[in-house]
């Protein structure tokens, strides 16, 4: 791609055709249909060629920026202005026995912003297993799961400013435009940098700050409402190979870096929030080593484990990743990264999230905890409420606690499992419906508390009422239950209302 600016005129032409022709996620969708959807998954191009075949518009931007099939040259100057996207370095046009015909240098696919609002991510074209075929070192990856995943997580705004760190093609960033005035992306590569400008402006968000350089260096000095970063997480042993994925940095150093940092970089009350690999040790336990880089840092902070993998299975995605499967140096990489993993004491990788607010707090506390079942989605809009509840029962003596009005939260319902006629249950769980969908066993005493607090009693004198309907000691109960009514204050059962 040519170092010149997009020029902006020709960014709103391009975007007006792509939305007027559907090139949208919901028109892709319908276009490609479930079994060339499902075949796409698997690296499988002919479905899709066959469901985009002829000249009809949708079909030939499917192939030419999603499929990196080339198109007659013919049909692609009836629908997109040729000449000038081979000049911004978008496309070129290669001569043919049957004819010339337009190729893409780039992948653009569309991506769902807030509210529907269509946009548009521009990457290097998809590398695909079985061309012998390896990504380049500066290789710019399109948007993918963890953007989603990343998106999904990001708290509601409004931010006056926001930062992405490592944009890579964008993605974010354009996710960003819904929740702050202001926004900057940084990114070590500056042929991601041009790739985030041209996301961004066919995405309709022109005015994005962006600055070269790695990690918070290029806003050394700055702070900001809001921080969001996919970084170049993965855990390998070599200098970096590729920019998109891996940094110089040793094991998990980079997520520990970017935690550590934030809070120099934050406003009071910002949030930083990133997706992250740690590492399962011999030595410690991750919960202790993801937690111990934000104790200390004023940040109360949410950190999600979502998945784990084995050494083998962690080396086999990252190699799969870069199209190097069956090729000579497979084998030896594959030696060469597990002999690194053992040296280390590495006996797993954690994947999933940390969020950080920054409460500027002596007091702040993180929850750890790892999640594998489906929650609700988006997170963002219920995030803070999570870490509010974890905050409140952090802070809550049981002295406090007893003389604290709490109430069921919304969507919270009881279950009872036993024997048919039976007079107790032999199990009472509470269950969330929405938001972490979590379960809770509780005993008889918690399970009535649910069943009456509402927020206008303190719990002290409700649990007096039910420790005599139970004929059980009132102190005894009040000495018990805290430490039980915390914990589900904590995952978000009860709320404090006063």
């Amino acid at each position: 791609m040519p170092e010149t600016a997009f020029p902006r005129g020709l960014a709103e032409r391009l975007r007006a055709i792509l939305i007027d022709a559907d090139y949208t996620v919901s028109g892709v969708r319908d276009r490609l249909g479930d079994a060339a959807a499902r075949a796409l998954a698997r690296e499988e191009l002919v479905p899709a060629l066959r469901a985009t075949g002829g000249d009809e518009r949708l079909g030939l931007l499917l192939r030419l920026w999603w499929l990196q099939s080339p198109i007659p040259a013919r049909a692609a100057r009836a629908v997109l202005p040729v000449d000038e996207l081979a000049a911004a370095g978008l496309v070129r046009v290669d001569e043919r026995p049957d004819g010339p015909v337009v190729r893409s240098l780039v992948h653009l696919g569309p991506w769902e912003l807030e509210e529907g609002r269509p946009g548009f991510v521009v990457s290097d074209p998809k590398v695909r297993p079985g061309r012998g075929e390896v990504p380049r070192a500066d290789h710019v990856v399109g948007a993918g799961g963890a953007s989603a995943t990343l998106s999904r997580l990001i708290v509601d705004g409004p931010a006056e400013r926001a930062l992405d760190v490592g944009t890579g093609c964008g993605v974010q960033a354009l996710h960003l435009a819904s929740r702050s005035r202001e926004i900057t992306a940084t990114d070590l590569n500056p042929r991601a940098l041009r790739m985030a400008a041209l996301s961004t402006a066919l995405s309709g968000v022109p005015d994005v700050r962006l600055l070269p350089g790695s990690l918070y260096e290029p806003v050394a000095d700055e702070r900001f409402d809001l921080i969001v970063s996919n970084p170049p997480f993965v855990i390998t042993p070599d200098a970096s190979r590729y920019t998109y994925r891996e940094s110089d940095l040793p094991g998990d150093t980079v997520c520990a870096e970017l935690v550590r940092e934030a809070p120099a970089h934050l406003t009071e009350g910002g949030w930083c929030q990133i997706l992250a690999n740690w590492v399962h040790s011999d030595g410690d336990d991750w919960e202790d080593r993801v937690g111990g880089w934000i104790t200390g840092t004023g940040c109360s902070g949410w950190v999600v484990q979502r998945d784990v993998q084995d050494p083998a299975e962690y080396v086999e995605l990252w190699l799969r990743d870069s199209c190097e499967h069956g090729t000579p140096e497979y084998t030896r990489r594959y030696d060469a990264w597990l002999d690194y993993f053992e040296r280390e004491g590495i006996k797993g990788i954690g994947f999933g999230w940390i969020s950080l607010r920054n409460d500027v707090a002596q007091d702040a506390t993180v929850r750890v905890e790892q999640l594998r079942h489906d929650i609700e989605q988006p997170v963002g809009p219920y995030l803070p409420s999570v870490v509010d509840g974890a905050m409140t029962a952090h802070r809550l003596t049981d002295a406090a606690l007893l003389s604290a009005h709490v109430a069921l939260a919304p969507g919270v319902v009881e279950e009872r499992v036993g024997v048919p006629g039976a007079p107790d249950p032999e199990k009472i769980v509470l269950r969330q419906r929405d938001g972490l969908r979590r379960v809770a066993r509780v005993g008889t005493v918690e399970a009535a508390l649910a069943g009456v607090c509402d927020g206008t009693m303190p719990v002290g004198p409700l649990l007096d009422a039910i420790a005599q309907l139970i004929n059980e000691d009132p102190a005894a109960v009040r000495e018990r239950v805290p430490g039980a009514l915390r914990t589900l204050i904590s995952e978000g059962f009860f709320t404090v209302t006063r």
